[in-house]
């Protein structure tokens, strides 16, 4: 058995059951086209993306009506781990083999790596998983699509609102690895801008269980805001210890700079009571998210989706549109439509793809609301304020994309 091999078999069972129904096929003898999905399938992005991220590919597949060329379409995934090394190696092995399409990424080291090899071997990435804004920045790619959130959207709706309702003073617990780093740089241009001051910072390996020396030294710091630039069960061990040590009973308030709708399920209503948080997806916004949701909740065991989730159909289904509209799965007809066509969906009308590979979602501020105002399961938060597309995104000019002409 070859590594490719068994390393797909590794990323099969790590899906199982989930990886079998991926695979849909229209009655064709064509060779099939291929989304390769390097997830995140046993650390602490499982929930967030992980199989979920399938369930969402095999929709968009669904949506397409199953073929796109007269060929079936197929979806391989497998557990990158977070590390780029594997992430990489994956990546290449899949494009020798054939893959038409990479997807996913997890942590945003792993999905660098994986944007190198595209970029390497002109194959298209579908940026769902990975956050930092290096993806449309310096790191850019002509190859890369970044689809879902970054860094800069998260820090400037998170950080510029509590910072601008009384926060002035910042102290960051930032996982240690690119995303966290991105998030952290990002989140301090916004508090700065908005006239506050940071006081320390402390770096976290990722998947740290005991965050409480950290949080000590947050609570020490006397910062009026405890900056959490992390993200999974990162995140949610530092708000359960946080809540064991009280540090919100001193008027210190939590910054949750990426926190989705499965850490509010995880640590429990009343613990995320208050908390803000900046996306570009909510399940519960319209008659649409709400059908797609039921949708993809009956294949996740009734749970509802994520924004990540949400992404990777919003990736796939505008990349096989594009193939169908540009006839051919090569890589430069393909993007030259992905970035010609706005993105449609279930929760995206008209929205442009920027030339650096940037999608320019509308971004939302949500608040968990208090248990007692759900009126339903899984009716966690309140529409805070709407962040248009100019105000969400890093300007073009200050990305620093090299393949940008200034």
């Amino acid at each position: 058995m070859t590594n490719f091999s068994r390393r797909l078999l590794l990323g099969s069972i790590a899906a199982t059951p989930l990886a079998m129904p991926g695979i849909i096929r229209a009655q064709s003898t064509s060779k099939p086209v291929r989304i390769g999905l390097l997830s995140d399938m046993s650390g602490p992005y499982r929930d967030v993306g992980g199989p979920g991220n399938h369930v969402a590919t095999e929709l968009a597949i669904e949506d397409v009506g199953g073929s796109v060329l007269g060929r079936p379409i197929e979806i391989l995934q497998a557990d990158d781990q977070n590390k780029p090394d594997v992430a990489a190696s994956l990546a290449r092995e899949w494009v020798d083999q054939g893959v038409d399409v990479l997807a996913d990424g997890a942590a945003s080291s792993s999905g660098l790596a994986v944007q190198q090899i595209s970029r390497e071997k002109q194959r298209i990435y579908l940026v769902t998983g990975p956050a930092s804004s290096d993806f449309t920045g310096k790191q850019c790619s002509p190859y890369s699509v970044q689809f879902s959130y970054d860094t800069y959207a998260l820090a400037h709706g998170t950080g510029s609102a509590l910072t601008k309702a009384g926060g002035k003073t910042w102290f960051f617990i930032t996982a240690d690895y690119a995303f966290g780093y991105a998030l952290e740089r990002d989140t301090i241009a916004a508090v700065e801008a908005a006239d506050g001051k940071v006081l320390g910072k402390v770096r976290a390996p990722l998947a740290t269980p005991d965050f409480s020396s950290f949080l000590i030294q947050a609570r020490s710091s006397g910062a009026q805001v405890i900056g959490f630039a992390n993200a999974g069960t990162d995140l949610q061990n530092c708000l359960k210890q946080a809540a064991e040590f009280g540090m919100g009973s001193g008027g210190v308030k939590e910054a949750t700079l990426l926190m989705q709708i499965s850490d509010v399920n995880s640590l429990g209503q009343k613990t995320c009571e208050g908390l803000i948080y900046t996306d570009s997806f909510y399940w519960d916004m319209t008659d649409k998210t709400r059908a797609w949701s039921k949708r993809w909740a009956a294949k996740m065991d009734g749970m509802v989706p994520g924004l990540l989730h949400a992404g990777s159909y919003c990736a796939a289904y505008h990349w096989l549109k594009a193939v169908k509209a540009a006839g051919t799965t090569d890589a430069d007809a393909v993007m030259a439509k992905m970035k010609a066509t706005p993105v449609n969906d279930f929760y995206n009308t008209n929205v442009e793809v920027r030339e650096d590979g940037r999608v320019m979602h509308v971004m939302y501020l949500w608040q968990v609301k208090p248990a007692s105002q759900s009126k339903y399961k899984y009716d966690f938060c309140k529409l805070v304020s709407t962040i248009p597309p100019a105000e969400a995104w890093r300007p073009l000019s200050e990305g620093g994309c090299p393949f940008i002409k200034a």
